[in-house]
């Protein structure tokens, strides 16, 4: 396979802050096309839907749906239908259900579908993965807050149902803890606080273990101003590790073990490209399934309105 060529659907912060540089910073890939009501970029091919895309735009290999989740699985049937291999940013999609038909979709054409989890990518999540395979593990607890009016800003869709609120960034967490941990996590309990005017929640705190009874706490808040935190802190019989910034720094033992700028998404591109060549694809639910447990199992209160 040459060049693989994709086009953004979906022009907004995401695509232009990272799928954009991060395409450009790839080897083996190329942006061909946007397609956006409200967004385009200089010297591109530029249509409204993914439809007028797949009809009228140039030859094109695959999309990256960069669009709220409400609306992707449409688009990714649309664009598997057409023989195009799919990205799907995070979450993969509004509801859990709705991903099966869709991989069975990808199979039947055989084309890829990438269900992304861009944290995974962060640079100490790999590190922090083998050193916790050597000892035991007594006691997680992840502290994820940050200022939603500076990373979702005018951004609607998050308060809508399906658009996960503050979950948004904390399935990010979740996306962590699922890889670093050797043993298949679960939601026990979740309080979960909803604007007074919004659909979504503001705030969550979950309660999850594994199967040998791990205590693991999260905390997940989009009220937080002043320095953001992005934080898995993880207890073992011998020492404390702490994986900060999202994933790109992890400390132990008072001694800084990783520390490196983000390069997450140049390796979704990197692992796109692998997926595409080989003809497979790459579909985690695992995240996606402890939210839906989460809003299952969650105790509902009532806050404040919240005003963008």
């Amino acid at each position: 396979m040459g060049e693989l060529r994709v086009a953004i659907v979906g022009f907004g912060k995401i695509a232009r802050d990272q799928h954009v540089p991060a395409i450009a910073a790839t080897p083996g890939v190329t942006l061909a096309a946007v397609a956006s009501r409200n967004a385009s970029l200089p010297g591109l091919p530029h249509f409204a839907t993914i439809e007028e895309l797949l009809q009228d735009g140039p030859e094109i290999d695959a999309v990256a749906l960069c669009t709220p989740p409400q609306v992707r699985r449409q688009q990714a049937v649309a664009a598997l239908k057409a023989g195009k291999h799919v990205m799907l940013e995070k979450p993969p999609g509004a509801a859990v259900t709705e991903l099966d038909p869709l991989i069975a979709l990808a199979a039947e054409q055989r084309r890829t579908l990438f269900a992304t989890w861009h944290s995974r990518y962060a640079p100490a999540v790999e590190p922090a993965r083998a050193w916790l395979a050597e000892r035991r593990i007594t006691r997680v607890q992840i502290n994820w807050k940050e200022d939603v009016r500076v990373w979702h800003p005018g951004q609607s869709w998050i308060w809508e149902p399906g658009g996960l609120g503050v979950f948004d960034p904390g399935i990010n967490a979740l996306s962590i803890l699922t890889r670093i941990l050797p043993a298949r996590v679960f939601v026990t309990a979740a309080e979960l606080s909803f604007p007074s005017n919004r659909a979504a929640p503001i705030a969550a705190d979950l309660t999850l273990t594994d199967t040998s009874g791990l205590p693991i706490a999260a905390a997940f808040d989009f009220r937080q101003t002043g320095p953001q935190s992005w934080d898995i802190i993880v207890d073992t019989e011998s020492e404390q590790l702490v994986l900060s910034r999202g994933g790109a720094r992890m400390a132990a033992g008072g001694q800084t073990l990783v520390e490196a700028p983000d390069e997450e998404y140049p390796g979704l591109y990197r692992r796109f490209v692998e997926l595409a060549t080989d003809g497979s694809s790459d579909v985690d639910l695992l995240p996606l399934q402890l939210v839906a447990d989460a809003f299952l199992l969650g105790s509902r209160h009532i806050v404040e309105p919240f005003e963008d």
